[in-house]
């Protein structure tokens, strides 16, 4: 069952989203060689408490694993899911920053990939290209469209450019829950799906690689990595449904 929130509930999401927003704002200047994962997900925690909010992913249960970390750390090959440790980020890599917080009992969720030091002009096309497919998909978000619009704005921005979509894994509806009804594929048919309606929220994510779509896991349950282990990238916004068109909940 998709779940319509009320303009007063969509203004506390905004307020959630909010906090994810200036979290990963302040990641993103710390990324850097010679951190390591560990560190910026401590980090992500701390502010989390500072803001007054939750983490979110901790302690999320899927299949009977527990999640236990405050970020989502996906670096170079790996698509989603990173579990942060001590590796140590260097020059060249890139990393994907998924994160999400719990405010006054609505979810926020928003991602980001940042490249570390100087990366390839391969590597920045890739970034470049997934944030663009993400924009061009939240551009369809309007009453009345067919969810389908968006997958398939998402999915021909990432071809056109050589790329492929992942589609072992999906955006999703956001609310009290961090996971709701729609899924949201980063592919498909434009005239198909449920229709948009005012007071959808919509956590849209092209998880997006520079080879092949096939995933595997790693040995932890929860990582997900590129089986040609070619690099990906991940970007995600909140966005809900609005008579004007798309609310960004997620950006500053």
């Amino acid at each position: 069952m998709i779940l319509l929130k009320s303009l007063r509930e969509i203004e506390i999401m905004r307020r959630a989203n909010l906090i994810v927003a200036e979290i990963l704002a302040e990641l993103r200047e710390r990324v850097a060689p010679g951190i390591t994962t560990l560190e910026l997900d401590a980090l992500s925690e701390e502010l989390t408490y500072r803001k007054k909010a939750r983490p979110a992913f901790k302690g999320y249960v899927v299949a009977g694993r527990v999640y236990p970390y405050t970020l989502c750390t996906s670096v170079n090959e790996e698509i989603v899911h990173g579990m942060p440790s001590n590796r140590t980020l260097k020059s060249g890599d890139i990393i994907g920053l998924d994160f999400g917080v719990v405010y006054d009992g609505f979810y926020g969720d928003s991602a980001v990939t940042v490249g570390v030091g100087t990366v390839s002009e391969e590597a920045e096309r890739l970034m470049r290209v997934t944030e663009e497919s993400l924009y061009r998909g939240i551009e369809e978000i309007h009453d009345g469209k067919r969810l389908g619009e968006l997958s398939s704005a998402i999915q021909k921005v990432v071809e056109a450019a050589g790329f492929s979509v992942v589609r072992e894994f999906v955006g999703h509806g956001i609310g009290k829950n961090l996971h709701e009804e729609p899924p949201v594929p980063n592919y498909g048919e434009a005239h198909l799906g449920p229709r948009l309606r005012e007071g959808m929220v919509l956590a849209i994510e092209p998880m997006v690689t520079g080879g092949g779509p096939e995933v595997e896991l790693r040995d932890d349950g929860w990582t997900a990595v590129t089986r040609d282990r070619s690099w990906a990238a991940h970007f995600e916004h909140s966005v809900a449904v609005t008579k004007q068109g798309p609310y960004i909940l997620s950006k500053l």
